[in-house]
């Protein structure tokens, strides 16, 4: 819902302990739910590692959001299902939010029994979304306790102070039918950017600014621009044929604000014409803050709009909260203005779960699935950042005594959402660019993983003795979370969970030991991440325009995402269609890429355990794309030529 007061979420630095389940749920029947993918905690307490300073004010007052459940769950994964199976007569056709509603939201009369539960606690209920799935609630911290039976207490982290429940609000039994969750009662940051620079390795390698002279390309590796992405990955064909864009309206979803003047400066100085009225600000829940995060959302606004310079753009911005986070998506599916989201914002979906959130958390997930159905439902196409800690997603979060374990990440991971996965393209460094005398160099001969390990080698062979890059690269891996998809289920090179990852704590400091606090399934049939990549590496990277300046080596799958999402625009306006959820013809166009090479495959480097190998790997996908051959492959599939 779109209200003044930021909404939260459990995360990683909350480290308790309590029996959980983790569910696969594509198309599981309930009783699969309840079991699939188990994911078994074996500790019975877990140390807080921020201040718990006592009960929150109960006078406060808060917002949140209740989140519905859609009442045909299998139904609308048939649906999404059917809209990318070419021999069905849903292929490519997609409801109305009108449609989607009537089949799949709670009636009136259902949201009307929340809202009398609600009342005689004195919290007031203010508008539902489109969708009838989402309803915005208003009142006192005291009130909320009291209607859903937990407690709520003030934190510190560093200079932060947040509020949070301490064991997960109860949801009446009367209602269990009706309400998933109710998102808002913590303001704890809920993830971060994926996004990545040069400079993190060493703060003594800097380029020079190089800008285009002659159209947009500067031909740079970590002075790219979105003319080199189009050079790469051959989008130029569809220029010249009058592709731009124009008729698409292109989504982002983030959790900071931005300036837009930085977007039109970038556009500008690479030599390109844009509408000077092309972005719509649509700030949820109060909208996200003007701070670090900001780059991210300029550079997604920059690649995005960028390589499809003549759509519209939307950019729904809202605070680093879980509430937050979830209602970018509802309302950018309610709103259904968008024919393609973007989000390069996560954390690892391990965090979800209650033996390293203190509470089980997992039903968020289920929360954000519904939007994403939604969203595939109604033709928007949705693509996340995968990652940039490799196969080890939550090591970069670098929580002291935690040990790294496979994991990926989240939204990503969500079977709905196309997953964007990095590479490295061609480079190359010496080591008297990190101020060294050696004249050792580096150097990447062709696209393969994006993956630092190699670099890691170099750096310490030849520059210096400590570098440690563990484990930034292509975020990727087996969710034990989400069950494989349709497009997944018998796939060639599509792995389940690996054995022996048991997520361990040795509280720095502590006599107490090693605590062990969850053991993950091994070989669970898990949703593989990522389906699709381009370049992400930063020193094979990219320019940004942000503050009022330019910023270049900078790279992350937070480029990779927008930049689908901005190919997407382009593939709306060939085939005058939405195309919804693109990972069935991802997977089969993958399959027939030996006739019609619209996927390329990456066949070298790696994520720190995940090779590129032939086929689908869990390190980059199905591969990069030839964006004009898969145009063209989409179009003839969509009867346009």
């Amino acid at each position: 819902m779109r209200k003044e007061t930021g909404l939260g979420l459990l995360s990683c630095f909350i480290l308790g302990a309590a029996a959980c389940a983790a569910p696969g749920t594509t198309g599981s029947t309930p009783e699969q739910v309840a079991t699939a993918g188990a994911a078994q905690s074996t500790t019975t307490s877990g140390p807080v590692l921020d201040l718990d300073l006592g009960s929150s004010d109960p006078t406060q007052v808060i917002s949140v959001s209740i989140i519905f459940k859609v009442t045909d769950t299998n139904g609308l994964e048939a649906l999404v299902q059917s809209t990318q199976e070419p021999g069905s007569s849903n292929y490519h056709r997609f409801l109305s939010v009108g449609q989607f509603a009537n089949r799949f939201a709670p009636s009136n009369g259902a949201i009307a029994r929340v809202a009398a539960y609600l009342k005689p606690f004195g919290i007031t209920v203010g508008s539902t979304l489109a969708d009838n799935l989402v309803l915005e609630a208003t009142g006192t911290i005291g009130a909320f306790t009291q209607a859903f039976t937990f407690t709520m207490n003030d934190f510190q982290h560093g200079s932060k102070r947040y509020h949070r429940p301490t064991q997960p609000p109860h949801l009446p039994s009367a209602l269990s039918d009706v309400m998933l969750v109710v998102a808002g009662f913590s303001t704890q940051p809920a993830a971060t950017a994926k996004i990545k620079s040069a400079t993190q390795v060493s703060p003594k390698y800097a380029q020079s600014i190089v800008l285009p002279k002659n159209g947009t390309a500067t031909g740079v590796p970590g002075n790219y621009t979105v003319g080199d992405f189009a050079n790469n990955y051959d989008v130029n064909p569809l220029y010249a044929a009058g592709i731009n864009g124009k008729g698409s309206t292109i989504g982002i979803a983030t959790l900071s604000s931005f300036d837009p003047a930085d977007a039109y400066s970038y556009w500008s100085q690479i030599g390109l014409t844009v509408s000077q009225s092309r972005i719509t600000q649509v700030h949820v829940d109060g909208g996200g803050a003007i701070d670090s995060g900001s780059i991210e959302t300029s550079l997604d606004v920059e690649q995005s709009g960028g390589l499809a310079p003549g759509a519209n753009m939307v950019v729904y911005d809202a605070p680093n909260t879980d509430g937050g986070f979830l209602d970018l998506f509802y309302n950018a599916a309610s709103d259904n203005l968008v024919d393609s989201l973007s989000v390069s914002w996560g954390q690892a979906e391990v965090f979800y779960n209650a033996a390293l959130s203190g509470a089980d958390f997992t039903v968020e997930l289920q929360a954000f699935h519904q939007a994403f159905l939604e969203a595939a439902a109604q033709g928007i196409s949705v693509f996340a950042s995968s990652g940039d800690s490799g196969a080890y997603d939550y090591a970069e979060d670098g929580i002291l005594g935690l040990s790294n374990e496979l994991a990926v990440d989240a939204p990503a991971c969500d079977p709905a959402v196309t997953a964007a996965g990095g590479t490295t393209t061609p480079y190359s460094v010496t080591a008297a660019s990190f101020g060294s005398t050696s004249t050792a160099s580096y150097t990447v001969s062709k696209e393969q993983v994006w993956g630092w390990d190699g670099l890691q080698d170099f750096l310490n062979a030849d520059v210096a003795p400590g570098f440690s890059l563990f484990s930034t690269g292509s975020g990727g891996g087996v969710s034990v979370y989400w069950s494989a998809p349709w497009y997944q289920q018998g796939y060639p090179g599509v792995k389940t969970s690996a054995s022996g990852q048991v997520i361990t704590y040795d509280p720095p400091g502590s006599d107490a030991g090693t605590q062990t606090l969850l053991t993950m399934p091994a070989g669970y049939k898990g949703r593989n991440v990522p389906d699709v990549s381009a370049d992400a590496d930063p020193f094979s990277g990219y320019l940004i325009y942000a503050e009022g300046g330019w910023y270049n080596s900078y790279g992350g799958t937070s480029f990779v995402a927008p930049q689908l999402n901005g190919v997407t625009a382009l593939l709306r306006q060939r085939t005058r269609s939405r195309l919804g959820l693109e990972n069935g013809m991802l997977y089969r166009y993958a399959e027939q890429r030996s006739r019609t090479p619209s996927v390329v495959d990456i066949t070298a480097g790696d994520n720190w355990y995940y090779k590129g190998i032939p086929g689908y790997d869990a390190a980059t996908g199905v591969g990069v794309l030839d964006v004009n051959n898969y145009a063209n492959q989409v179009a003839s599939e969509s009867g346009c030529d």
